[in-house]
């Protein structure tokens, strides 16, 4: 799964392997800051950013703009950075002690004592007040109050995830209900909720987002199956098993398709999309066929290629020709 396990003891000290003899921590603020950017996956923000960035062109189209203008796709941009920071240390400052009792993160910075919880603790602060202060600028330069009213809330559904390993093997499914944020929060940004004719059409692809997420997060937790397990942790593999797992991520991904059908068919009473869209979608399933295609029951050898360069074109293409189909209407 991705980043959801947390730590099952309580509060406590971490384990005394924990940054012992791993390495000199990094020297320089910058060197620290690079070590922290590649310790939350800094670079995995390509798969919702392209999503919310849909939904902006589109809530735009709905207040009758050709173009969001600037401000808007800035602070759009700013506010998924921000909150994405957020919900990523947060689940590394929690989940450090199962991670160091894991074998595939126990050399994660956080465990080893690069990044202290200090550190991390500090980002979270910073990223949680700046992206309240982000959120305000919605009301103060555009005149929308709903996303700073909802910003604290979002925050902590964001967080929220990190803990339902505990307790639920549909963590996966709120990992993706974090995601599906992305886009539902960028139009609400964009429009305020006053039931303009486009907002159903948001809602697919805000399902597709969810979905999609909670496919491949099946998928990706096949790797820690045995430990969730040991653990007892929730996650679809550790209940259902290998196989199983693989079925329901594959009707996730069913559903996903589905799902960004309905949002470019403009059902709902939203805006139909052209040729372009489509080429985009196909290109999704396509994608999304050959991720199921390399993790099988018999060899996962492949999913850290399934998970990130895949998924990383699906964000890309499906955005890059999303827009494209809406600025073209």
């Amino acid at each position: 799964m991705i980043n959801t396990s947390t730590e099952r003891n309580g509060p406590g000290a971490l384990p005394a392997a924990m940054g012992a003899g791993v390495g000199e921590r990094p020297t320089g603020w910058l060197k620290r800051v690079a070590v922290f950017l590649d310790l939350i996956k800094f670079s995995h923000s390509i798969f919702a950013l392209p999503f919310a960035l849909i939904a902006t062109f589109l809530a735009a189209r709905a207040i009758g703009l050709m173009w969001p203008g600037w401000l808007r796709l800035g602070l759009i941009v700013v506010c998924m950075v921000l909150a994405r920071t957020f919900a990523m240390t947060f689940n590394r400052l929690v989940d450090r002690h199962i991670d160091a009792r894991n074998p595939r993160t126990e050399n994660r910075p956080s465990v080893r004592g690069d990044i202290s919880a200090g550190f991390m603790r500090m980002v979270l602060v910073m990223s949680g007040v700046l992206f309240v202060l982000a959120t305000g600028l919605f009301d103060e330069l555009l005149g929308n109050v709903y996303p700073v009213i909802l910003a604290v809330p979002v925050l902590a559904f964001i967080a929220f995830y990190s803990f339902t390993k505990r307790f639920t093997w549909l963590c996966h499914f709120f990992i993706g209900a974090s995601l599906m944020l992305a886009p539902v929060s960028a139009w609400v940004a964009i429009v305020p909720p006053q039931g303009a004719a486009l907002g159903w059409q948001v809602v697919f692809l805000g399902f597709g987002v969810l979905f999609w997420t909670a496919g491949f997060d099946i998928l990706y937790a096949l790797q820690d199956q045995a430990v969730d397990r040991r653990e007892r942790l929730f996650s679809i593999p550790a209940r259902a098993g290998t196989g199983t797992a693989l079925w329901i991520s594959r009707l996730c991904h069913l559903v996903t398709v589905l799902a960004l059908a309905a949002f470019g068919a403009g059902i709902g009473g939203g805006m139909r999309l052209g040729v372009v869209y489509w080429i985009g979608w196909a290109a999704v399933v396509a994608l999304l066929a050959i991720e199921q295609s390399l993790v099988k029951v018999d060899d996962i050898s492949k999913i850290n290629l399934a998970f990130m360069t895949i998924n990383g074109l699906v964000g890309v293409v499906f955005g890059v020709l999303s827009i494209a189909a809406i600025l073209g209407r």
